[in-house]
């Protein structure tokens, strides 16, 4: 299923969530980016990492609301996190403000943690597995399965708190009820509806954020209101499993007899995956390891609020830890209780064909990478080397134009092709009329190379007030007619405002030689005209000297030839 939606009108080929995902389970086709679910851990380091917020989440916030409305008992299972997450005077006006909006029960999922807990203590004690991971970050399960799967063996047959809290909540107040789990993690609603190892114990996930929202919605203010007890009894220690080390202080409150297990508590997708690079390796033996792929532990979660005013996560965990007594849960004991927690983690990795060398060659070249030395490695697509980025190519995960290098490198040569070749005088300045760009076309009439004339001002080479006006209106000049006498050139100009850069952009034609046949056509039309004039001032002589024969004629020649006269100058108007 689809957690995380991408919006495609906000992609900005930006890259940056492709640089954040660990795993690299974010395509690029047609400059928009994609999940691919089948790699996908739900880390949501994509989340917090686009500038665009073009990711969202698929809520569930509709199916809860249904749920109460359809008069169905719901009963809440709060993470432990909430301590350091919500924001409320006392712990009890969280219990009220949800027994307000309709939940028939509100319980802490530390109530399934410390069954989690003591099944963890049983392996311990049994001392038969080489070493133990933990298995309660779904995100982190994702991340063993598809990439580690030669691991899986290593991974505690136990399922998560949240699904031991939910089979409990339904074996205890009946299957008819609907189980809704509220936390920070996005990875539990793959894990609550998509496995089908666990499918039916939750019916849907909510995240503190979309609890805020509604609560606003619904106008509650959790600080206003009074105090209403969980409906559980006190889950102790197990209360500190969103922090990283949580798990291992809940076991080692139990005094386990164990045998021997160095305890280690890793977390981060990048120190996840170091560490079980190591154990590949086999360098690590008989140890007992808590893993989550946030920094810090659920209380970092993806799905929290990063606010500034909000408290850090530092802070959060050293309040969580110090008001919190590592004493251990009474339960009642597995057995009694009839429900089943184990869960067997299987290989889920995928196949990516490896494309030959001669392929990958292939591709790098087509980006203008044709020698080792040209590969930069520089990470700006998001991939580590300019290799790993080509094969992702080759297997349809990445495009060609996804080098941020190339592609500048691409429009520096476009630019410096139209530069190089046009006839026209480009020349484009910025708000101080300081020069930026100078064409070919403008170091041929002006006398200076482009080295020499960038950093120059425009005044020292033409008048500038046409580019200052257009400067000042952020408006545009098209096609006015300049000509510069000391260059021995006529311009037809065109100058644009560049809102980019605050600047200006002028492109001179050079119409020289039309000026100059337009001035010959001129002198040739004003001597037809002068030679006409002759002729007719001749003919008026002649028209003198013999008015008596000619009488109405010589009136008719005038009038004629002084209207071919008029139609030549009309004619001849140099425009």
């Amino acid at each position: 299923m689809n957690v995380i939606r991408f919006k495609e009108a906000k992609c900005k080929n930006c890259y940056k969530c492709v640089r954040v995902c660990d795993v690299k389970a974010i395509a690029v086709k047609n400059e928009q980016a994609q999940i691919m679910n089948d790699h996908c851990i739900l880390c949501g380091h994509c989340l917090a990492a686009c500038p665009q917020n073009a990711k969202s989440l698929v809520s569930d916030i509709d199916r809860v609301k249904d749920f109460l409305k359809s008069g169905l008992k719901t009963v809440i299972s709060i993470a432990p996190s909430f301590a350091g997450i919500m924001d409320y005077k006392k712990p009890g006006q969280l219990v009220a403000a949800l027994k307000r909006l309709g939940f028939y029960q509100v319980r802490e999922t530390a109530e399934g943690a410390a069954y989690v807990t003591a099944e963890y203590i049983k392996l311990l004690e049994e001392g038969r597995m080489d070493n133990v991971i933990t298995t309660c970050c779904p995100s982190v399960n994702d991340l063993m399965e598809i990439y580690y799967p030669e691991l899986t063996d290593s991974m505690a047959p136990v399922v998560s708190p949240m699904v031991a809290h939910g089979r409990l909540l339904k074996k205890e107040l009946g299957s008819d009820i609907r189980v809704v789990f509220l936390g920070p993690c996005i990875a539990k609603k793959r894990e609550a509806e998509n496995d089908l190892r666990v499918q039916g114990a939750v019916d849907a996930v909510l995240n503190f954020a979309e609890l805020e929202k509604w609560l606003a919605e619904e106008g509650i203010d959790l600080k206003t209101l009074d105090e209403l007890p969980f409906d559980n009894k006190n889950p102790e220690i197990n209360r500190l499993y969103p922090v990283n080390t949580g798990v291992i202080n809940a076991v080692l409150a139990s005094r386990v007899k164990e045998k021997g297990y160095q305890k280690l508590a890793v977390d981060g997708v990048r120190n996840c995956m170091d560490f079980l690079e190591s154990m590949k390796k086999g360098e690590i033996h008989n140890v007992f390891v808590e893993m989550n792929t946030c920094v810090g532990g659920c209380i970092n979660g993806p799905a929290v609020e990063r606010k500034e005013e909000k408290t850090s996560y530092f802070k959060r965990k050293l309040d969580m830890e110090a008001g919190i007594e590592k004493i251990p849960a009474e339960i009642v004991p597995l057995e009694e209780t009839g429900i089943n927690l184990s869960k067997i983690f299987v290989n889920r990795s995928f196949h990516d064909e490896l494309p030959s060398e001669e392929k990958i060659r292939e591709t790098l070249a087509k980006i203008g990478k044709t020698d080792k030395s040209h590969e930069l490695n520089c990470g700006a697509c998001g991939y580590p080397t300019c290799r790993d980025k080509a094969i992702a190519v080759c297997q349809g995960k990445a495009e060609l134009t996804m080098c941020i290098p190339y592609m500048h490198e691409k429009a520096q040569s476009m630019a410096n092709i139209v530069l190089d070749t046009t006839p026209n005088i480009i020349i484009v300045v910025d708000s101080d009329m300081k020069i930026l760009e100078f064409s070919r076309g403008a170091e041929m009439v002006f006398g200076k190379s482009k080295q020499e004339a960038i950093g120059m001002y425009l005044f020292e080479f033409i008048d500038h007030r046409d580019f200052d006006e257009v400067l000042n209106s952020q408006s545009k000049l098209v096609a006015k007619r300049v000509s510069y006498q000391e260059y021995d050139i006529t311009t037809l100009q065109t100058i644009v405002y560049v809102k980019e850069i605050n600047g200006v952009l002028g492109v001179f034609q050079d119409i020289s030689n039309e000026a100059e046949k337009n001035r010959q056509a001129y002198k040739l039309k004003m001597d037809t005209i002068e030679m006409a004039q002759r002729v007719i001032d001749k003919q008026m002589m002649v028209a003198q000297e013999i008015a008596g024969l000619l009488g109405e004629t010589t009136a008719e020649t005038k009038v004629t030839l002084t209207k071919l006269r008029d139609m030549i100058v009309s004619d001849g108007e140099f425009n």
